[in-house]
């Protein structure tokens, strides 16, 4: 078995051939142990060249409620204020704990997608 470092996009052009060719090896053979070999070092590699940035929660939010058809008054009817509603809108108040847990329980969006963390 021989693994070889990607250090470009064509190094990652026939990494990604490679994977497609050992897509079906059975786990634990050699060409099982290249596959995991291969797309561990792909995915190394797409990370560090290739991040996807996390989206805030109110990109997040603001995409859900365009998603479904939901408006900023929809909004402030669930949180119980349409000013906190606008708020939070235009970035001048984050969502606190309680409103993430309303959101995920009434509109099914993901608690963590909700939580703005410092990288």
């Amino acid at each position: 078995m021989q693994v070889k470092v990607i250090r470009n996009d064509e190094d990652l052009t026939a990494a990604f051939a490679e994977i497609e060719r050992l897509w079906n090896a059975e786990p634990g053979t050699e060409d099982g142990d290249m596959l995991d070999a291969l797309v561990a070092l792909t995915t190394a590699y797409e990370d560090r060249h290739y991040a996807i940035p996390r989206a805030s929660a109110i990109e997040v939010l603001k995409f859900v409620m365009e998603s479904n058809g939901r408006t900023q008054a929809d909004l402030g009817h669930l949180l119980g204020s349409r000013s906190r509603a606008s708020e939070i809108m235009n970035g001048r108040r984050e969502l606190n704990l309680d409103q993430i847990r309303l959101l995920a329980r009434e509109w099914r969006i993901p608690a963590a997608a909700l939580i703005d963390v410092a990288a």
